[in-house]
C-alpha cells in the first residue's frame, strides 16, 4: 500500500532539477534578502507593494514603496532598464505581489518575489522598520490594500 506521498510517482531527477531551478529564477526568500543586505550586496531594488499606510506602519528595512496599483512605466522609468526588482506584500495569503511582479515584468524589468512577504520576514525573527524609525517584530493591523 502506497502512502499519500508516493501514491503519485515523483518526477524524475531531471524534471525535478528543472522545476526547482526555475523556481529560483522567480523567487528569493527573506533570509537571502536579509543576508545580502548585511553583506552590502544589494544589487536589486526591494519593493514593498502594499499600500502607503501599510508601508508606513512597518516595512522591511531598505525597501521602497510602490503600491501594486501605482506600478507604471513612468514610475519605473527612474530605474535603469537592467534593474532587478524584488517585490513583497503582506504574506503568502496575498496575491498582490504576483500582480505587481506581473506588471513589472510586463514593463520589461526583471523581477523576483520575496516569498513570505512581511509574514515571512517576521517569522524569520527579523524586525520591520517604520517611517518614524521605530522597529517592530509584530504584525501590523493595517490591511495591505493591494
Amino acid at each position: 500500500m502506497s502512502s499519500l506521498i508516493s501514491e503519485i510517482p515523483a518526477a524524475s531527477s531531471v524534471e525535478a532539477y528543472a522545476h526547482f531551478s526555475d523556481r529560483l529564477r522567480f523567487e528569493t526568500d527573506c533570509s537571502d534578502v536579509y543576508h545580502s543586505q548585511q553583506a552590502g550586496q544589494v544589487d536589486y531594488v526591494l519593493v514593498d507593494v502594499r499600500s502607503s499606510a501599510a508601508f508606513t506602519a512597518g516595512h522591511v528595512p531598505g525597501a521602497i514603496n510602490i503600491p501594486t496599483k501605482t506600478i507604471t512605466a513612468e514610475r519605473l522609468a527612474v530605474f535603469p532598464a537592467d534593474s532587478l526588482f524584488v517585490v513583497y506584500c503582506a504574506g503568502p495569503h496575498c496575491n498582490g505581489v504576483h500582480r505587481a511582479a506581473a506588471q513589472i515584468a510586463r514593463l520589461g524589468y526583471s523581477v523576483k518575489e520575496m516569498i513570505g512577504g512581511v509574514t515571512g520576514w517576521l517569522d524569520e525573527g527579523l524586525a520591520l522598520t517604520s517611517d518614524t524609525g521605530d522597529q517592530t517584530t509584530s504584525h501590523s493591523t493595517v490591511s495591505c490594500a493591494c
